[in-house]
């Protein structure tokens, strides 16, 4: 017996001497083994983020200010050209843009704190996004939500907006997709997906965005949030901004007469109502915006 423990102590010695050849033989590995998961979308899941927008949709008007808007709308300025073409349910609208600063804010905030996972594809509740942007949240509002969606991935873009330093040529919606992650038992949905154009993941990616005013998402007329986002974008940093009406008009992507636009400025300007700033027309069709 003795000798049988022996013969197996000599083998085990033996085993391990030639293991350890064997391990200063081989090449040190350059990677570290994978710890986690790689996710390819990324959550919306941080609370209280302050709203932001994207700079170029700001500066331009690619959203519509009606519902059901079926026209091809152009607009040219200083060298940039944007063409939209309507989907079977009409243009997406400035209140469908929702969508766009929900998520722009998410990924803004999740890439300020570092995580690691931000991404062009967002997965978030419905309830927080209707709480978010200031919704009701009714049964008619998720479905409003999916209205929403098909406007959204129906109307195209053709445009040479830059980006982060690149000006191209592009086509697109204003999401690649939208899916439903979860319903509820009545067939509601719970948790959605969207994915954003790569034209706009490339400005966020940049930072080229601004914060919004916390009362923004409660400007009913949607003038009134297209000249919000204009003031926002033009005073940046500055006490003021002014130019004339007309201007003003053609940078709003207004499709209503320039009498009644001017009428509808006079009575922004008169209800004193706007967030963060002042508004101003004078008797020469110039309007005057000044930070609160």
């Amino acid at each position: 017996m003795d000798e049988a423990n022996s013969s197996f102590e000599w083998a085990k010695k033996k085993a391990d001497e030639a293991k350890a050849r064997l391990a200063e033989k081989a090449p040190a590995k350059a990677l570290s083994p994978v710890r986690h998961q790689q996710l390819d979308f990324f959550v919306a899941d941080i609370m209280d983020v302050a709203a932001k927008d994207d700079m170029a949709s700001m500066e331009h008007p690619l959203f519509a200010l009606k519902a059901g808007d079926m026209r091809v709308r152009t607009y040219e300025r200083n060298g940039v050209t944007v063409t939209v073409k309507p989907g079977h349910d009409g243009c997406a609208t400035i209140h469908d843009k929702d969508l766009w600063i929900y998520c722009i804010s998410q990924l803004v905030e999740a890439m300020n704190r570092g995580r690691e996972d931000v991404g062009r594809v967002v997965r978030f509740t419905a309830y927080d996004f209707l709480v978010s942007t200031n919704r009701d949240a009714s049964g008619r509002a998720y479905e409003r939500m999916g209205e929403m969606f098909e406007r959204l991935n129906g109307t195209r873009i053709e445009t040479n907006i830059e980006t982060d330093g690149t000006r191209e040529r592009g086509w697109f919606g204003f999401i690649d997709y939208a899916r439903v992650i979860e319903r509820d038992s009545g067939g509601r949905m719970i948790a959605v997906e969207v994915a954003l154009p790569e034209w706009l993941w490339r400005s966020i990616k940049a930072r080229h965005v601004l914060t919004l005013s916390r009362d923004y998402f409660r400007i009913r007329k949607p003038l009134d949030r297209r000249i919000y986002e204009l003031a926002r974008k033009h005073c940046g940093s500055q006490r003021q901004w002014q130019c004339t009406i007309k201007t003003l008009y053609e940078k709003s992507g207004s499709t209503d007469a320039l009498r009644n636009f001017r009428g509808a400025v006079r009575n922004l300007a008169d209800c004193g109502e706007l967030p963060d700033y002042k508004v101003r027309l004078n008797e020469h069709d110039l309007v005057t915006f000044t930070r609160r």
